[in-house]
């Protein structure tokens, strides 16, 4: 077996070496494009878009942006967001919709929270990987693969399940307990 860290088995030619996921055969090339930038500002960024996504959506359901039809406003109250959840979850039999609606709203909220303010991050980031793909699922089911995709709710749980991968944002309050833990120790 060759030990040579740069083989790979896919190799065409295993005379030839190739470089590992992630790692340039070239020392001197950078493996980010842009070294000067550091991952907290990606991770800080994604975790704001989707934490507030998922706070927008849940407040807009709970009535907090303004009443059905009102500009800004998808719908306004719980009745018009059960009329949405009857539809994308029409397989399903009526008494389960109305708990997977409730599931779902409570998900969307703790996940948000928890993202918008850098708490057990990684977990809420999973958790959201996990209920935008069931959501996604149930799009596709329903109204056919052109509403997940064309609503990018595969993005959202890709991007999410991206977030879970991300060091600690230096803004985060994970990253403070963090250095307050190993502070004290």
């Amino acid at each position: 077996m060759n030990t040579d860290k740069h083989f790979t088995p896919l190799s065409p030619n295993p005379k030839i070496l190739q470089p590992l996921p992630g790692e340039a055969l070239n020392p001197k090339i950078p493996k980010s494009p842009n070294p000067k930038i550091s991952p907290s500002l990606p991770a800080l960024f994604l975790r704001l878009a989707l934490g507030l996504g998922y706070s927008w959506e849940v407040a807009d359901r709970l009535g907090i942006l303004g009443a059905n039809g009102k500009p800004h406003v998808g719908w306004g109250d719980w009745s018009h967001f059960m009329e949405y959840a009857r539809q994308v979850m029409g397989f399903l039999p009526a008494p389960l919709i109305s708990v997977f609606a409730v599931i779902a709203t409570i998900g969307e909220g703790a996940f948000g929270l928890l993202l918008l303010i850098g708490l057990y991050t990684r977990v809420a980031a999973i958790g959201s990987s996990i209920l935008s793909l069931v959501f996604a699922v149930a799009m596709a089911l329903s109204m056919g693969i052109e509403s997940p995709i064309g609503y990018s709710v595969f993005t959202v749980s890709a991007a999410s399940l991206l977030l879970a991968t991300l060091p600690d944002s230096t803004w985060s309050l994970d990253a403070r307990l963090k250095k307050h833990t190993f502070k004290n120790k």
